[in-house]
């Protein structure tokens, strides 16, 4: 059985624990707002009104690629193409190719920025590897322009972070509703992880302190997983409306 990223890959050890999965959607939630192209998702009202299980659904569609057959990740990848194609058809015209590269641009980046920030730093070999799985993940999807290797997508990635993100009328409105779904206390645990991953260009884009003030609770959270205790914290910590699906992001222990 051919399988699209392969048993022992990093990329599925990254992909396979809810707290890394979680940063990587916390600084997606940060850096999404500020793409110039977010009006699309705004135009179907769909991520205004749910933005949690908007954000969920992206990493979703990942990890059914992540962890699934060849055949059955290109077919998921079709999928996503095939929805985004109805909208474009709907709205009267395309969305911007770059757009879809930034989103794939930040799989890769907090993919690599939540595994070395709760695990330990990757080697270059590594960081290549999920780079390729995203790669091949992009020319599926017939992106163009994607770099052929890690070192060369450095170089687009800043890039991207200087020209195609802004702050906006629709980054304002997602962070009030990301406040508005998540309560006062679980938006600024939202908050405080997004500055302990993203790059500086979106921190200074959002107005983010330049140091999260859950730097020191990061060992003391190493801890409590080492003690099967993170399941308890993040009972406390997370949206009861999301257990179910929090809980299906733990695939490798």
């Amino acid at each position: 059985m051919e399988l699209f990223v392969e048993q022992n890959s990093i990329v599925r050890k990254i992909w396979g624990k809810s707290d890394t999965v979680l940063f990587i959607f916390a600084g997606s939630a940060a850096e999404f707002a500020l793409n110039k192209a977010v009006d699309w998702l705004y135009y179907t009202g769909k991520l205004p009104a749910d933005p949690i299980g908007r954000l969920f659904s992206t990493v979703t569609y990942a990890r059914a690629i992540i962890f699934a057959k060849n055949e059955d990740a290109l077919q998921t990848i079709d999928k996503i193409n095939f929805i985004h194609k109805a909208i474009e058809k709907e709205r009267g015209f395309e969305i911007p190719d770059w757009s879809y590269r930034d989103v794939l641009f930040m799989l890769i980046h907090y993919s690599i920025a939540a595994f070395e920030l709760l695990e330990r730093k990757l080697t270059d070999e590594e960081k290549e590897e999920v780079y390729n799985v995203f790669y091949r993940t992009g020319v599926r999807m017939e992106l163009k322009d994607l770099p052929t290797n890690y070192k060369d997508w450095m170089l687009a990635r800043e890039n991207h972070l200087n020209t195609d993100l802004q702050r906006s009328k629709y980054t304002i409105d997602l962070f009030r509703q990301y406040k508005k779904h998540l309560g006062a206390v679980r938006y600024k645990i939202l908050v405080e992880s997004q500055i302990l991953v993203v790059p500086d260009k979106v921190k200074g884009l959002l107005r983010f302190r330049r140091f999260s003030l859950l730097i020191p609770a990061v060992p003391v959270y190493k801890l409590t997983r080492k003690l099967n205790l993170d399941t308890l914290v993040k009972a406390v910590l997370l949206p009861s409306a999301y257990k179910k699906e929090i809980k299906e992001l733990d695939i490798v222990t």
